[in-house]
């Protein structure tokens, strides 16, 4: 009885799908890169429900708010937190690529490298947006386009306008509001659903990594990605430890009580496939739903520790492997650049090599073609990035509930004490909304 009963828990689901994933990929690598669909339809079937939940509970959230100058000090503070925490991640992935060197002894000469790898990535980079741009992209062309185009902060820019409008209008904003929560927890119940094939979307989008691009660039980069994870885990474990100690509570229970999601997380390479349930967890310990609603999507494309961390430190891998000599200065450049590139890039699976490429084209001096050297490893280090993002937002959120005073400190604390219980408890919860 023990045994099935721990066959219902959702991590232990999602493990065996992974590790029979990886199984598959090895044994039969055409077969498993052929099953890709499978991880790429869960996490399009998740992302299908997320903005509806994000603009229901942030618009809700907004018109049931007393004191919209509260709201405001929230974006604030939200915003300011991100910036300092991005700040030590682009620090750490610099710092531990300066005192590891992962790509010394490669001795390549950019010469023998295709160059039509990098480039490939170097033009989906040119497509970026200058600040004024980036800017109005944040305004949708119709109400609608938000959510047809699946773009979080345009979700939540229409979601706040609602919440103010309905704050204005009274019985009816109330009327509103209530309306918005019961679509929330309809979207809730459909996410309930799709969160159920998790291990099946972990399995497949494991098989396709290992058949794809096998166990062999694994060992051939192993360096680079044992550094990436080491600075990953030196960035949650003691930045992020310290900030929640400060906070009062231990990111070692944290991290335990949020296990389904980060295994969500690690099969699907992606932060966004579990961005539902962590909310539903954040409320679960005690935050304010309008704080969840509100720091969690705008944390999507503005506190990407992980995207952060390896942008640093796959720059000076490259530069290493190539013998580049970086200067103080151009180091100094990285540093600002990628904070700058790092913003707005998805939660999905690839979008930090082209957040690379974009941030490798301020340094002339190293070749873009080098970029070539990451592509088989790269998927490998996405879900690094993918975790490190999921973790530092969902520590974010409880940090600045607590700052805001919208946090039960005394459910924080019980809830983690508690553990993260029963897995399918929580699924049925969510589909009950």
């Amino acid at each position: 009885m023990g045994v099935l009963r721990s066959l219902r828990q959702l991590w232990v689901q999602v493990l065996i799908g992974t590790v029979l994933g990886a199984l598959v990929g090895w044994l039969w690598p055409e077969f498993g890169a052929a099953l890709k669909p499978l991880g790429d339809a869960f996490i399009k079937l998740v992302k299908m429900a997320i903005a509806p939940v994000i603009f229901c509970t942030v618009a809700a959230g907004i018109a049931r708010m007393s004191d919209l100058k509260a709201f405001g000090r929230l974006g604030l503070r939200t915003l300011v937190y991100f910036e300092v925490v991005s700040t030590f991640a682009l620090v750490i992935g610099l710092v531990v690529g300066t005192v590891l060197h992962p790509g010394a002894g490669f001795n390549i000469d950019p010469a023998t490298l295709d160059p039509k790898i990098g480039a490939g990535y170097a033009a989906k980079a040119a497509h970026g947006q200058g600040l004024v741009d980036y800017l109005m992209n944040l305004i949708p062309d119709t109400f609608v386009g938000a959510f047809a185009g699946g773009d979080l902060l345009q979700v939540l820019l229409i979601a706040i306008l609602t919440g103010f409008a309905c704050t204005g209008l009274g019985a009816f904003g109330d009327r509103a509001a209530g309306v918005l929560e019961a679509i929330a927890k309809l979207f809730f119940g459909i996410i309930g659903v799709i969160v159920r094939l998790a291990p099946l979307g972990a399995f497949g989008a494991m098989a396709f990594t290992i058949g794809k691009f096998g166990l062999g660039s694994l060992v051939n980069l192993g360096a680079v990605v044992g550094v990436f994870f080491a600075a990953s885990t030196l960035f949650v474990l003691i930045v992020l430890g310290a900030i929640a100690r400060v906070c009062g509570f231990s990111i070692l229970k944290f991290l335990a009580y949020i296990r389904d999601e980060l295994l969500i997380v690690l099969g699907a390479s992606s932060s966004e496939a579990a961005l539902p349930l962590i909310m539903a967890k954040l409320e679960r310990l005690g935050a304010g739903k309008t704080t969840v609603g509100l720091v969690i999507p705008t944390g999507y494309s503005f506190n990407l520790d992980g995207t952060n961390i390896y942008m640093t430190l796959a720059t000076l891998f490259l530069a290493q492997a190539t013998n580049t000599p970086l200067s103080l200065g151009q180091e100094a450049t990285l540093l600002g650049v990628a904070m700058l590139t790092s913003k707005g890039a998805s939660g999905v699976a690839g979008a930090g090599f082209i957040t690379l490429a974009a941030t490798l084209a301020v340094i002339p001096d190293l070749p873009i073609a080098a970029l070539g050297l990451l592509v088989g490893v790269d998927r490998f280090m996405s879900a690094g990035r993918a975790l490190t993002n999921f973790v530092g937002n969902g520590v974010g959120t409880l940090v600045i509930a607590r700052w805001e005073g919208d946090l039960d400190r005394e459910k924080l604390t019980a809830e983690l004490d508690r553990g993260p219980g029963d897995e399918v408890a929580l699924l049925d919860s969510v589909e009950a909304g």
